[in-house]
């Protein structure tokens, strides 16, 4: 009978330990899912040959195997049946291979009754939840780009948001971590549950723990109140971790445990008190270069990193630009209630060349300030501000000129501003401070010169 065919769910339980397969059976019956049990591979194998499961409860360790084997083989053949291991108590070490083999989740033995059925109904939801990855593709997404880079993330995203496996997203600052995060949980089967974003970096380390466990009234000074944290705001949704490498050793530790108990205890609390979260997590740090520094535990790295997912900087897909260009002027022209502007061939052109160390949100901030400064309804190269003094993006082996690239002391914002405020300068000298003749030098309105001098502290 396939699964259309049937009024309610269909799980396998594989299992050597018969007490084991009767706990499992109990539990799942009172939550109405019917059972099929298996003793070991052999007959696990033959149980999927004859009919469709919905679900396939799988230990790890069998007579004639090892149940990783047998997730590889589902993971390939019944795609559409998710498995969750039963592994020893405190086998990280195995459960992380499990989720790397294609595993839906983990349950660690002895069973807790509460996390496996929590367990049971994420991976039923997933019928329901979200579209295959054929679908996603055909679907609009906020991924923009027609690049081979991007259909193959977009394609990633898909068949990740139908696991819980923890998936760590590294890439350039700026090349759209959180949407790829977001995008996972949207098509996955918590997306009607909190999707919870924390960047780590920006959380003092005095109250990182409480911000993320949550705290009780009077646990310390100017804790006035109870507060749940974010584990607990995300349960049965998605905690996205962004900045995860600068958290501190101490509270890495913490965090581990948090993920492998899937329980927190609130500062000031006497007990713990379980939480369901999947976890994400994103650094534009070489987070194996942490590890190998001591400024990152490995045993954390290993629990996070168990799906990398790695973003495209904007400079490897040039091609992507005209489209993303075009995405962008639309979202601002309607923020701005205005028509949108059309971009001429040239400003295109360099958009192109340019290398981008700021990525899609780099280009999002040159896009907003020429729509603002334009004249007329379309966007001329000089209407990119310091992009059309800048070092364009050339071979990778080309070597950049001096001053066109942002210095140690200083972020993305303040680079362009220096550029921008020595190229104003520029002009303004060779007109003699004439600020009518420096306009016409560089190709640009008085109001926008103007508008730029104030801006920069340079109008008087």
């Amino acid at each position: 009978m396939n699964r259309s065919q049937r009024k309610r769910p269909l799980a396998l339980i594989v299992d050597d330990e018969a007490d084991i397969r009767e706990l499992l059976e109990i539990t799942l019956l009172r939550m109405e899912v019917d059972t099929a049990c298996a003793a070991d591979l052999a007959e696990a194998r033959e149980a999927l040959a004859r009919q469709s499961f919905d679900l396939c409860l799988l230990d790890m360790r069998l007579p004639d195997g090892d149940g990783i084997e047998l997730v590889r083989e589902i993971s390939k053949r019944y795609p559409q049946t998710p498995v969750a291991m039963i592994t020893a108590h405190g086998s990280m070490e195995t459960a992380v291979e499990a989720l790397k083999a294609g595993a839906f989740d983990f349950v660690s033995k002895p069973v807790d009754l509460p996390v496996l059925r929590k367990l049971v109904n994420t991976a039923l939801q997933r019928e329901t939840a979200g579209p295959s990855p054929e679908e996603s593709r055909e679907q609009e997404s906020p991924l923009h780009g027609k690049s081979a880079a991007m259909q193959e993330i977009r394609t990633l995203i898909a068949k990740l948001a139908r696991s819980e496996a923890p998936v760590h997203i590294t890439g350039e600052s700026g090349t759209g971590k959180e949407l790829a995060a977001r995008l996972i949980h949207q098509l996955g089967p918590r997306s009607d549950k909190p999707f919870v974003a924390v960047n780590c970096g920006a959380i003092p380390h005095e109250l990182m723990e409480s911000e993320l466990f949550g705290h009780r009234k009077g646990s310390f000074t100017g804790a006035i109140s109870d507060n749940k944290g974010l584990f607990l705001e995300a349960d049965g949704g998605t905690l996205f971790l962004d900045e995860v490498a600068d958290l501190p050793l101490s509270m890495q530790v913490k965090l581990l445990r948090a993920i492998q108990e899937k329980k927190v205890r609130p500062v000031g609390a006497t007990r713990e008190l379980p939480v369901d979260v999947r976890i994400i997590s994103a650094t534009h740090q070489n987070l194996a270069a942490r590890v190998e520094e001591g400024l990152f535990r490995q045993d954390l790295y290993y629990r996070l990193n168990v799906i990398e997912l790695t973003m495209p900087s904007l400079r490897e897909r040039p091609e992507d630009i005209p489209e993303l260009t075009g995405h962008l002027l639309r979202s601002i022209a309607s923020n701005y209630q205005q028509p949108v502007p059309r971009i001429e061939r040239a400003a295109l052109k360099a958009l192109q060349q340019y290398s981008f160390p700021g990525n899609v949100r780099e280009l999002e901030n040159i896009l907003e300030r020429a729509f603002a400064l334009c004249e007329g309804d379309s966007i001329r190269r000089e209407d990119l501000g310091p992009l059309s003094a800048a070092q364009p993006a050339v071979a990778a082996n080309a070597g950049q000129q001096p001053g066109c690239a942002p210095r140690p002391d200083e972020n993305l914002d303040d680079f362009l501003a220096r550029i921008e405020r020595d190229v104003l300068e520029e002009a303004l000298v060779a007109s003699r401070w004439n600020k009518t003749a420096a306009a016409k030098r560089l190709g640009i309105s008085f109001r926008s010169l103007r508008y730029r001098l104030s801006k920069l502290g340079l109008d008087e």
